[in-house]
């Protein structure tokens, strides 16, 4: 078993390039695609495939990717744990992230864990909830942020709740008043995130028996925001995804209680590494100062 070559098919498929993985890495490409030979020459089957458009994993190669990175996990666990035998604190955490926790929160609670373990490497991984979820299920982030409830095969824990907002333009006849009814957004022009972002708007809507009439689907939130501005439609986005709007554009209450909760999951919080469980304990102190 080596676990060099564990770690470079790792790192190849998550950037999905041999170049860069070897940038990251500190090896040449011909040292990357070497070990990759070299794991098909002993396994006996393909478990890259390489053209013009790039790599693929071959349906061999997610089946074993899966015990490397639970492999590689546990080796890291153990790294960890023996320094801490030793009295020095070292290793990775492997975070999943969507923007605005990126934006709001991470930077600042980054900036203190660092400056009191400089040795703990931080290592964010961006996507929309479904990303998360599954870079979870298969360990290639340590644990990550969501929007509960998720999965039933993961272990959540619940941070903090988030007003869910619309938003519309200022010149739009319902800007001035104080709350915005279902019955007036049933009615309007929704733009929406992208599958994967929406999560909370479905269940929203879901819950209020509402069929939206879906104007645009977009993957920035800012794109949104700008659509809402030009009065191409509303929206409906969380208030941490609102901070410091354009001038034109209004947010208001929904009549009722309507929020995301934002919460941090993991296959299983127990068997973390002291460093993420460091990090979650930092996590956890900042969000409740």
């Amino acid at each position: 078993m080596s676990l060099v070559k564990y770690e470079i098919f790792s790192t190849v498929v998550e950037l999905g390039s041999i170049t860069r993985a070897g940038e990251v890495l500190g090896l040449s490409q011909s040292a990357v695609s070497h070990a990759i030979t070299s794991l098909e020459s002993e396994w006996n089957f393909t478990i890259l495939n390489r053209g013009r458009s790039g790599i693929q994993l071959t349906s061999n190669g997610e089946r074993v990717l899966k015990y490397i990175r639970e492999i590689l996990k546990w080796n890291e666990e153990m790294a960890q744990e023996i320094a801490n035998i030793n009295g020095l604190e070292i290793g990775t955490v492997r975070i999943g992230t969507f923007s605005s926790v990126s934006i709001h929160w991470l930077p600042e609670i980054m900036k203190v864990f660092n400056e009191n373990h400089p040795l703990i490497e931080i290592k964010l991984l961006e996507g929309d909830y479904d990303d998360i979820e599954r870079w979870i299920t298969t360990g290639l982030v340590d644990f990550g942020f969501v929007s509960l409830p998720t999965s039933k095969h993961l272990e959540a824990i619940p941070l903090k709740k988030d007003r869910m907002l619309c938003i519309l333009s200022a010149e739009h006849p319902l800007a001035e008043q104080d709350e915005i009814s279902f019955e007036n957004i049933k009615e309007e022009p929704l733009i929406k995130p992208k599958k994967g972002s929406d999560n909370d708007l479905n269940r929203i809507l879901k819950e209020h028996k509402i069929t939206p009439n879906i104007k645009f689907e977009l993957t920035d939130d800012q794109a949104m925001i700008s659509m809402v501005e030009n009065g191409m439609g509303i929206s409906i986005l969380p208030e941490m995804v609102l901070h410091r709007i354009p001038t034109k554009v209004r947010a208001l209450k929904i009549e009722g209680e309507n929020y995301r909760t934002i919460g941090i999951a993991a296959t299983s919080f127990k068997t973390l590494a002291p460093a993420t469980k460091k990090f979650i304990h930092y996590l956890k102190t900042w969000l409740g100062e």
